[in-house]
């Protein structure tokens, strides 16, 4: 079983997950007062990247990168928005540079989709 169909459950889920807290953090955004712009920045990242790991899970039997490409989007989603909402909620971030290391990683999980185009799995 390749790595692409061991981790299209995990893409599913965190894609479904991603999208309910994009959701969440955009309302909070609106509604909560405070630092409205650390729950929307949240919020865009995690609705951002939803739809792309979704994307990646349908196409994981074709795009040989996607394993690479959604653990990276994931953990960079995490560390992002999480860095950001624990920063709205508690005054501190996760650790230093945790937003900034989430920011990298989304950006490589991008490149290793850009990086697919190179080793596609042909139909």
């Amino acid at each position: 079983m390749s790595l692409n169909a061991r981790l299209e459950p995990v893409l599913y889920l965190f894609a479904g997950l991603f999208g309910l807290a994009g959701v969440a953090l955009a309302a909070l955004a609106a509604h909560g007062g405070g630092e409205a712009h650390l729950a929307a920045s949240a919020s865009a990242m995690c609705l951002a990247h939803a739809p792309a790991l979704l994307a990646l899970a349908i196409g994981a039997a074709r795009v040989r990168t996607a394993w690479l490409a959604g653990l990276l989007m994931i953990v960079g989603t995490l560390l992002f928005a999480g860095d950001l909402v624990t920063l709205r909620f508690t005054g501190a971030g996760l650790f230093p540079y945790a937003a900034p290391t989430g920011g990298w990683a989304m950006m490589l999980g991008w490149l290793a989709v850009s990086a697919s185009a190179f080793w596609r799995v042909r139909a």
